[in-house]
């Protein structure tokens, strides 16, 4: 009776202790069937671990923990907690003798089910022109109607006033970027027709739900019709629509700064990579959409195939903010790699020969850009036109198989570095740049779009690896990720979260992450650390707190790949 009686103290001494931040775990969880492990980074090496039922505090799995291994990144002592074998469904923690137990956890098919819901309806969060409001789940969480009224930039070659119609806020500030969209549109929609049977299953409780459309799709519609307004009538896009500078923090609705649509200041005043952005996204949209709504289906069909027209016309117009503007640039000096990708999608699109020459002209100089150390990126689109025309059964059998290879090997070689990693993740110390955890997510797609063309388990589970980094097994145990587990970050440099009166942040949104350089005056004043913990959770932190939708959308990709 006596140990029965200890072990019930016990128990629920370790359910009413607040958790530790030396155990590392997935705040959201763990798949059944696949790796299982929390990371230790104490202040002396322990030996054993117990995984808990959450609900009464029974033991439900003993393991030994790995020895240490010293992580450069963040200067922590690691150690492995694996639990893999244990797969029964439930709610869980872990707990180490003598340092404490971790955040709670699930194990389930589903554990990741709300982190993409929360994820993928940040998105509508971020939606300009229209009333915001997240409902009784999040209730205080809204938005009137916002920058109704665009202009003309004088550098646009037009003037006067413009209907500023929908589309997402890019980040922590109010603007729209086409080429930063283009790649965050892009992602989702390839989200879609990868994962589209599982995505499809998931309810956003957005305004178009239940109009038959499957949400992601519908919730990608607000800003691809965004982007269409922002063709000109010769099939060039203008590069942004924004103020001419930041506004403070405040509500979208309170900012009274004009929304210009904002051009070269030259002729033609359109700019080459965000019309060959717009044009990639448009061939896709064209498929996509097709089932649901022929219509629009064709609407973006036109609108690519005269963005291409234009883009080749003008193959090296680039953009540089003009005089007086200081909102972002989105600056890319080579618009070859963009033009590779609405190439490749065109082509997957319509089949036609004109867009596979193209490709198969320029396929191989952007081969160096398909690699292991440095992701696709707003400005290195090159491994989704690489990979467009590989997924889209390309005829020309050399490509094929030398985009595949790189691919693989590209892969293999990020799998293998992040099973190496103390934390289990894909970053080299290099990556840790403004944005890195949008980096990490990118890595995981790489994987899985990898896993596609051949599959294999070991880079599923260096996705998921990544993952877990993002959702809380980091050197801070914490999400990365607002709302998603009980150790979320709460302070992002977001302005509708700076200037509502709720506490927490808005929901879904992905944190920039640690920065090696110490780019905002808030980080000038930290001491130097390894890369890994170069990050403040504090609002006015904008190089390691800051959120954005081409960090969104990977994140949406990598948790569309691990839905039931």
């Amino acid at each position: 009776m006596r140990s029965i009686f200890a072990f019930a103290l016990f128990a629920a001494a370790a359910i009413a202790a607040p958790p530790v931040v030396d155990i590392k775990v997935d705040q959201a969880g763990y798949l059944p069937g696949h790796a299982k492990v929390a990371l230790l980074a104490a202040a002396t090496d322990a030996r054993e671990f117990t995984v808990h039922r959450a609900s009464d505090g029974k033991t439900v799995f003993r393991g030994k923990l790995a020895a240490a291994q010293t992580d450069a990144d963040s200067g922590d002592k690691v150690q492995a907690a694996d639990f893999t074998k244990f797969n029964k469904s439930g709610r869980y923690y872990l707990n180490v003798a003598g340092v404490g137990r971790s955040w709670e956890f699930t194990i389930g098919a589903d554990a990741f089910v709300r982190s993409y819901y929360l994820a993928t309806r940040s998105f509508y969060g971020h939606r300009c022109g229209i009333a915001v409001d997240l409902g009784p789940e999040f209730p205080g969480f809204q938005h009137d109607v916002c920058h109704q009224v665009g202009a003309w930039h004088e550098s646009s070659g037009k003037s006067g006033n413009r209907i500023s119609a929908k589309g997402w806020h890019d980040a922590g500030d109010y603007g729209r970027y086409v080429v930063n969209s283009g790649l965050t549109t892009g992602t989702m929609l390839w989200a879609y027709e990868l994962f589209g049977t599982r995505v499809s299953k998931v309810k956003l409780n957005i305004p178009e739900t239940g109009n038959g459309t499957p949400d992601l799709l519908n919730e990608i519609r607000w800003n691809l019709e965004w982007m269409l307004s922002m063709q000109d009538s010769d099939g060039g896009v203008f590069h942004k629509q924004t103020s001419a500078k930041f506004c403070g923090f405040v509500m979208p609705e309170k900012d009274e700064l004009p929304s210009v649509v904002i051009g070269t200041g030259k002729d033609p005043f359109k700019s080459t990579c965000a019309t060959a952005d717009f044009a990639a996204v448009m061939a896709i949209a064209a498929r996509v959409y097709k089932p649901f709504d022929p219509a629009f289906a064709e609407q973006c069909a036109k609108a690519a195939r005269a963005a291409w027209t234009w883009a080749e016309a003008h193959p090296t117009v680039l953009f540089n903010n003009p005089a007086g503007v200081s909102t972002g640039a989105y600056g890319d000096r080579n618009c070859a790699d963009e033009m590779l990708w609405a190439a490749a999608e065109l082509w997957r699109t319509t089949g036609e020969a004109a867009y596979e020459a193209h490709f198969l002209a320029h396929w191989a100089e952007m081969r160096p850009l398909l690699r292991a150390v440095g992701p696709m990126s707003w400005a290195n689109v090159a491994p989704m036109g690489l990979w467009a025309y590989v997924l889209g059964k390309g005829l020309n059998a050399e490509a094929v198989a030398a985009i595949r290879e790189d691919s693989i090997k590209a892969a293999d070689e990020i799998a293998a570095r992040t099973a190496a990693h103390g934390y289990r993740q894909s970053l080299t110390a290099k990556d840790f740049i403004w944005g890195s955890n949008g980096v990490v997510a990118n890595y995981g797609v790489q994987l899985l779009v990898a896993n596609e063309l051949k599959a294999n388990p070991a880079y599923v589970s260096a996705a998921l690896d990544n993952l877990h980094y993002l959702l809380g097994r980091n050197p801070f145990s914490l999400s990365y990720v607002s709302a998603v587990g009980a150790n979320a970050y709460q302070h992002p440099h977001h302005r509708p979260s700076g200037a509502d009166t709720n506490a927490a942040p808005w929901p879904g949104l992905l944190s920039g992450g640690p920065n090696r350089a110490k780019q905002d005056p808030v980080m000038k004043k930290m001491e130097d650390r390894p890369p890994m913990r170069m990050f403040l959770d504090d609002q006015e932190s904008y190089a390691s707190n800051e959120v954005a939708i081409n960090w969104n959308a990977p994140l949406v990709f990598l948790l569309a790949g691990v839905l039931p």
